[in-house]
């Protein structure tokens, strides 16, 4: 207990700054100035005389990025100073827990234990009681952004982890984050944090822009990299910059988008790019690729097939149409004979059939390709078809 009252005096003294004369108190603990008297000065007049006084963050968003930097890298010797001052400045004991439990699904149940353990000790000592759920309204998340979301999961981690692809969807984006608990926009904060802090820059485009969306600024994110570099080291916070400076670039260059209201065009060719290895074989090039706004669920693209090209076995939970725009082409249900089709014609594809379609082997073949998204997700890809497979749709050719 002694221990803990220290360190929330340490909080109470960080707090505070100067002393009633005008001089700075020491804030580091007193064996640093014996050991290292130069991490002293620095954490005096550096972190906790300038960074901590910045105007670009405030103070309860510096506690939360500090905190979360703590619980994710598991320094548990410093929770309890930092849970102290984050309580000091104004962050609720509830959204210190969501904020342990938010960060044991990105750095770890062990870290998140860990810090439970510290933080109810702080608790105790300032006489906070049990912590219960919110009974606020469930937050909702922008149904486009989900719906794309959910179908890179679908499509990238399914096929390799299901499970895990599950538990994102039903769990993590599911439940975690629609708990309201702590705001959209502080859940992404603190997830960016951790993020960077365990030295994962690759996944901090997606919650960078996430972050931005829920009311975060520009120069608000930018802040955080600065206040990141004395809590997880300035390596992490370098490696940061690059991938910040590339998602600042990406969304002044992102075209004001549209209302529900307005009438969309996707221009003929538009994002053109070519079908994804693990789910084509052959030459495939998949352009004006559209996601409808919810309630609608629709999507679709025109894909390309060079002669013998073709898709994986894959199932829609609601069906799929293709309307042939040139060529002649092959469609397969599992279990039955090739069929052929050509221009003109349109195949309805009914929810859950295990199929493939593709160009023929002689000739390629483009179409028209629309399927509804059930739970966000329009497709389940499968294993590829083989090459004895597709050989016997040459006897119908």
């Amino acid at each position: 207990m002694k221990n803990i009252a220290a360190s929330i005096a340490i909080s109470a003294i960080a707090a505070t700054g100067v002393d009633a004369q005008g001089e700075r108190r020491r804030i580091a603990p007193p064996a640093v100035y014996d050991v290292a008297p130069g991490l002293g000065r620095f954490t005096d007049e550096v972190l906790f005389g300038e960074v901590w006084e910045r105007k670009e963050l405030a103070p309860r968003d510096r506690s939360l990025v500090t905190v979360s930097i703590i619980v994710s890298t598991g320094k548990t010797a410093q929770i309890a100073a930092h849970v102290g001052r984050a309580l000091d400045n104004g962050v609720k004991p509830a959204e210190i827990g969501e904020l342990i439990t938010q960060l044991a699904f990105y750095s770890g149940w062990p870290n998140a234990i860990s810090a439970v353990e510290e933080t109810k000790k702080v608790f105790d000592a300032r006489q906070i009681g049990p912590v219960g759920n919110s009974g606020a309204a469930r937050v909702e998340l922008e149904a486009a952004a989900e719906a794309a979301r959910s179908e890179t999961v679908n499509t990238t981690i399914a096929p390799t982890a299901a499970a895990l692809a599950d538990l994102t969807n039903r769990v993590l984006f599911g439940d975690l984050w629609q708990r309201p608990d702590l705001s959209a926009r502080d859940r992404s904060l603190v997830t960016m944090s951790a993020l960077i802090a365990i030295g994962q820059p690759e996944q901090l485009p997606f919650h960078a822009n996430r972050a931005m969306d829920n009311g975060l600024t520009a120069g608000e994110a930018s802040e955080v990299l600065s206040h990141i570099a004395f809590y997880a080291g300035w390596p992490r916070a370098m490696s940061a910059v690059p991938v910040l400076k590339q998602v600042f670039a990406n969304r002044k260059e992102k075209p004001m988008t549209t209302s529900p209201s307005d009438i969309k065009i996707t221009p003929a060719g538009s994002s053109a790019t070519p079908g994804p290895e693990q789910y084509f074989t052959g030459k495939v090039e998949i352009s004006g690729l559209y996601q409808t706004d919810a309630p609608a669920r629709a999507g679709g693209a025109t894909v390309s097939f060079s002669a013998g090209a073709r898709t994986a076995w894959h199932t829609h939970p609601l069906g799929q149409t293709l309307f042939i725009v040139s060529g002649r082409g092959w469609v397969q249900k599992e279990g039955e004979a090739v069929q052929q089709v050509d221009p003109g014609d349109v195949v309805w594809i009914p929810p859950n059939v295990r199929h493939w379609h593709g160009a023929s082997s002689t000739e390629a073949m483009a179409h028209f390709a629309v399927a509804e998204a059930l739970n966000g997700s329009s497709v389940t890809w499968m294993e590829k078809v083989s090459d004895e497979e597709y050989e016997k749709g040459s006897l119908a050719d």
